[in-house]
């Protein structure tokens, strides 16, 4: 099969299979909903179950997608930007920063008895983390001047080992909240609403439009800095913009729906296979799919058992296997 028809037929299957998710989120539940009734809803009738889907599961499913259109994108930029496939906003101490941030913010703002920021201000908290770790994981990952690949992945282990020490002895303070707050780092959308979606859709889009006009240059930035450079790359200006994008993708996902792993490490190793190393393409896809691939997984988490699951946990059984798959393909 030739490459323009793989690209569009990938493109195609991953949209109907979003727009099924979508579909499987509005009517699933413990409340069931008949296609019909969604359909009704849609039209504009007066149904029974039509708050429970405009407040309840419309909410959760848009946050689902722009979350995992956030990792996938974050974990895309980053895999380009180390020329590491290893990288991942996890691997590289991202999402506990942002996570040691978000949790910071909350101790901080429920200390005082006020809500600071109102939406924003977890999220400029978690990015606040997530930029500060990811700087001293890349400052100390070169050496003269040098980029050192193992010396991020182990610098980033262990920043991010160190921020979740951080957080869980924060939390640990708050027993009255412990239980919602370990449910909240295995990441969940248990609490998602109106005002989530509100806080997290401008910066994913912001940050999915700024990585696709930049694209072309981290083509190059592949190639590496001397190189890229040679051809026109201004190198340093374009490696903080992808720098600020990826942390702030990861960022605000893990300040509305906590710690989630394996979206951005095999949802861009899964694309790349599909449509080359071109980035303008990857990028889009990948968060396509990774929006896509985080909506099933919280379909998952809250159909498969009575009682809800961590969609972290889901993430995890479903991405760990495919991650070794993938690799072994790849090798």
């Amino acid at each position: 099969m030739n490459e323009p028809k793989k690209l569009r037929l990938t493109i195609a299957g991953v949209t109907v299979l979003c727009l099924a998710g979508f579909v499987l989120s509005m009517i699933s539940g413990p409340v069931r909903t008949t296609p019909g009734e969604l359909i009704s809803f849609l039209s504009g009738a007066d149904t029974e179950h039509g708050a429970i889907i405009l407040e309840f599961r419309l909410p959760r499913a848009i946050l689902a997608f722009l979350v995992g259109t956030a990792l996938a994108l974050s974990g895309a930029i980053l895999q380009g930007y180390f020329r590491n496939s290893m990288a991942d906003p996890f691997v590289v101490g991202v999402s506990s920063g942002a996570s040691l941030g978000a949790v910071l913010f909350l101790a901080i703002s429920t200390g005082i008895g006020l809500s600071l920021g109102g939406d924003w201000g977890q999220s400029l908290a978690a990015f606040a983390g997530g930029l500060v770790i990811v700087a001293f994981v890349y400052a100390v990952s070169q050496r003269s001047g040098i980029f050192k690949v193992e010396t991020l992945l182990l610098t980033g282990i262990a920043a991010g080992a160190m921020c979740s020490a951080l957080t869980t002895f924060i939390l640990f303070m708050r027993s009255d909240a412990y239980d919602q707050a370990v449910f909240w780092l295995l990441g969940s959308f248990q609490l998602a609403g109106w005002p989530e979606v509100r806080a997290v859709v401008i910066p994913v889009i912001f940050c999915l439009a700024v990585a696709v006009i930049f694209a072309r240059d981290m083509d190059l930035l592949v190639l590496g800095d001397e190189t890229a450079a040679s051809l026109g790359c201004p190198v340093k200006a374009v490696r903080k913009t992808f720098l600020v994008l990826a942390t702030l993708s990861a960022a605000v996902s893990v300040s509305v729906a906590g710690i989630i792993g394996f979206v951005g490490l095999i949802v861009p190793h899964a694309v790349r296979i599909a449509t080359g190393p071109g980035h303008r393409r990857l990028f889009l896809l990948s968060s396509l799919a990774g929006g896509t691939f985080l909506l099933y997984c919280d379909l998952l988490a809250r159909t498969l058992l009575a009682a809800e699951l961590p969609v972290g946990m889901i993430t995890a059984a479903v991405g760990a296997p495919l991650f070794i798959y993938l690799l072994n393909r790849r090798r």
